[in-house]
This record gives C-alpha cells, structure tokens and sequence, in this order.
C-alpha cells in the first residue's frame, strides 16, 4: 500500500507538467490561424489598378497641326488623366464625319460656316463654341523658284503652269483663294492651271516639290517650311476673314475632359502656343 501511495505521488507531478505543456498549446494554435488566416487576407486582396487614361479624339483643321502637336505635349504632362488624339483634315471634310456619327469630342475649325452648320443641325451645343484664333491667306512659292511673282496679276505668266489651291468646297483655305481669285477677275482664266489639294498641308507640299509655281495656303503653313517663301499676303478685303472657332460636339461620352480641354485652349499657356505658330487671338 505504502509502494502504491509512492509511485502515485510521483505520478501527480508529471500528470500536471503535461496539462500545462498542453494548454500553452492550445492557446498558440489560435494565434498561429489568425496569422495565417491574415497572410490569407493580404494575398486575396489584388492590388487597386491605376485608372485608365481618358481618351478623347478632335477633329481638327490641317492648319492646326503643328501648334495642336506642341499644346498636345503640354496638357497631357499636365493632365495625365486624359489622353488626346487628333484627326486632322480639312474643315469641310471632318463636319461631314461629324454629320454621319464619326466619334468626336471637340471640332476646330478653319471657318465659321463649318461650325454653324454644325449648330444648326444641332451637333453642337450654340453655348458651347466660340472663335479662338485668325489667320490670313497668302501666296507662296518655292524657296528656290525662278518666276517672279508678286501679285495676283502674276499668276497669269506664262511661265506659271500650275497653281495649287484647297478644294474650295471642303478646305476653306481654297474656298478663300477661289474668294480671292474672283475679286481680282482671275478666276475663270486661271481654271486650266489650277491644282487642287485635299488640304492645305497637301497645297504647301505640292509648293515644296515643285509641282506647282505657285499657291495659296495660310500664313501660318508658310511659316513651317523652309523650302517656301511668302511671294505676297493676299488682300484682305479680297476674302472672308479666317476665323477658327472651337466647340464641343453634344454626342460626347466624356463632356467633363472636353470642357476641360475646351477651356485649356483659351488660356494664355494655349494661345501663346498658336500666337509663336503665327495664328492671331481675336480681341
């Protein structure tokens, strides 16, 4: 009995020793699932994307290339929210894409009536355009021509075979010259030498390669080549005034970007841009 009463008191001890090594197990395991169970909740939540950029496309004048390209950079250093692509052509030819639903966010134009047909048949909102700039019609010829020419008159010099134009019913830049042309009596019998262009860029080109002695483009399209000179600056009596107005067009899916931009165009960082490219700002 004695024996018995021994081995159990030495029993007791170990018997405790082994309930205590369990329940610190037991309170470990717990912590152990709540950080794997954390570990868990980290790696299902996905990392948040960054936004995707806003893309807004405007239809835009031929002439406008050169400025659009360098305020293009600008804004979008600014607002990296928003991404531009431009459709350049002449204004007659981007209403009518406008007209039959092609995608667009804002128009300028190279002449008020492109504009206003787009308001009357109420494409765009009457409120939300306005003329930006001015330009002015001149007669270029190449840098290296032989032919003298420092008028209207001289147009007609047997030696000039060929003068460029815009097609005067979809690039205003030809429907001035044709303007132009008629207030001088030059126009019918100049038809034979004509040469129509798709644009006015497509009219300065046909100068620079010397597919023609002589053309009409914008001031500021003669600016941007050196291998053109100004001959002379039409009269300005002779034409409608160049005026280019911008606007938004109403089928917009993002109206918020295009009014961004839309007012982005009439601040000074903007107009200094067309003013160095040779554009005017109305007063």
């Amino acid at each position: 009995m004695r024996e018995k009463a021994v081995r159990n008191q030495l029993w007791v001890p170990i018997i405790a020793m082994t309930l205590l090594i369990a329940g610190c197990g037991t309170k470990t395991e717990p912590m152990a699932e709540a950080g794997a169970g954390s570990k868990q909740q980290q790696s299902a939540s996905p990392a948040q994307a960054p936004a995707e950029a806003v893309e807004l496309t405007i239809s835009a004048a031929a002439s406008l290339t050169d400025a659009l390209k360098e305020i293009q950079t600008a804004y979008q250093a600014k607002v990296k929210s928003t991404k531009l692509n431009f459709n350049f052509g002449a204004s007659g030819a981007l209403q009518q894409q406008i007209e039959q639903g092609a995608p667009a966010d804002l128009f300028l134009s190279a002449a008020t009536k492109n504009m206003k047909t787009l308001v009357d048949k109420q494409l765009i909102d009457s409120g939300k355009q306005k003329n930006l700039l001015t330009n002015e019609l001149v007669v270029v010829v190449p840098s290296d021509g032989k032919v003298s020419i420092g008028s209207e008159a001289d147009l007609s010099k047997p030696e000039v075979l060929h003068v460029a134009i815009g097609i005067p019913e979809s690039v205003p830049a030809g429907s001035y010259a044709k303007e132009a042309l008629t207030y001088s009596k030059l126009w019918d019998s100049l038809q034979p030498r004509l040469v129509q262009g798709k644009d006015v860029r497509q009219v300065l080109q046909y100068i620079e390669t010397g597919n023609a002695e002589a053309g009409f483009v914008y001031k500021t399209d003669a600016l941007t080549s050196s291998k053109v000179k100004i001959a002379f600056a039409v009269d300005p009596k002779s034409y409608q005034a160049v005026e280019y107005p911008i606007g938004i067009v109403k089928s917009t899916k993002h109206s918020k970007e295009a009014e961004d931009f839309y007012n982005y165009l009439q601040s000074k960082d903007a107009l200094d841009v067309f003013v160095k490219f040779g554009f005017t700002v109305p007063k």
